[in-house]
């Protein structure tokens, strides 16, 4: 690790980058260039005090999660992005498999989407960036770790917290299109990806996956109609559009209602009270 090529990347990265780059308020008028240090520790999910100490010279050598966290907060490019996992002491990851890295074009669009529910996933649907309109319709995917942040996963492992978002009669459904989605990445990745340790534990822990993933199926789409259920709210028809990178190994999506319909009110309380109690 050399700390000082880390934080002097840090600092420089961090004066380059304006509030409106990355989805901010430029707020009252700045004394210095760039955004504060809180700003970059908010957007990477961290304390201000943990990124504080990686600038000044003094932190721990930071994971490769807090790598990834770090190079989509300053939205960095590829190449940005392997040095930084350089000087932090990691080897660049490989460009060629899947990785947790949002290209900054992606980024910026979401920043943009500030007035309806958008998020972008991964092939085992894995929230790798929300807003907050997500978060307060969706939940926070940020605290979520290991095979747990894959929905695909979550949904057979936790069926009684997963599948409680959607109505009773689309749960048949949507197991079909999660193990059929999980096809095409495994088929894509390999089993000695991630792809393959969720299909190796989902076939340990769960039957009906099992009983699924016998059949073979192969999909990857997103499905353009769905109903959500909010714990306050109840039920909520949403259209889904997804915009997809290059490669197809993630998905920008982003979920609206018909206006003036029951759904884009609730979609306008849901944006506007937060994740506080409705």
């Amino acid at each position: 690790m050399d700390r000082d090529a880390l934080a002097e990347f840090l600092v420089r990265r961090r004066e380059q980058l304006q509030p409106g780059d990355v989805g901010l308020s430029d707020g009252v008028r700045r004394r210095t260039p760039g955004l504060r240090r809180e700003e970059v520790a908010q957007l990477a999910a961290m304390s201000t005090d943990y990124y504080s100490r990686l600038e000044q010279r003094r932190g721990p050598q930071p994971s490769i999660q807090i790598v990834g966290s770090l190079a989509r907060a300053l939205r960095l490019t590829p190449d940005e992005r392997d040095y930084l996992h350089r000087v932090s002491g990691h080897s660049a990851p490989d460009r060629a498999v899947f990785t947790d890295y949002v290209h900054p074009g992606m980024l910026r669009v979401l920043d943009r989407l500030d007035d309806t529910p958008a998020f972008v996933v991964s092939v085992l649907d894995e929230v790798l960036v929300q807003n907050d309109a997500a978060r307060a319709l969706l939940g926070d995917a940020s605290a979520l770790e290991g095979l747990d942040r894959s929905g695909i996963y979550r949904w057979f492992v936790y069926p009684d917290e997963e599948r409680r978002r959607y109505p009773e009669s689309a749960h048949e459904r949507h197991s079909r299109v999660h193990v059929a989605s999980l096809r095409a990445a495994y088929g894509a990745l390999g089993d000695a990806s991630r792809a393959g340790e969720i299909v190796r534990e989902l076939i340990a822990r769960s039957p009906e996956f099992a009983e699924l993933w016998a059949v073979h199926e192969v999909r990857r789409r997103f499905e353009l109609h769905k109903v959500l259920i909010h714990p306050e709210l109840g039920e909520i028809e949403v259209d889904c559009q997804a915009l997809f990178t290059e490669d197809e190994s993630q998905a920008l999506v982003v979920l609206t209602a018909a206006p003036g319909s029951e759904a884009a009110s609730k979609l306008e309380l849901i944006r506007v009270l937060g994740t506080q109690r409705v």
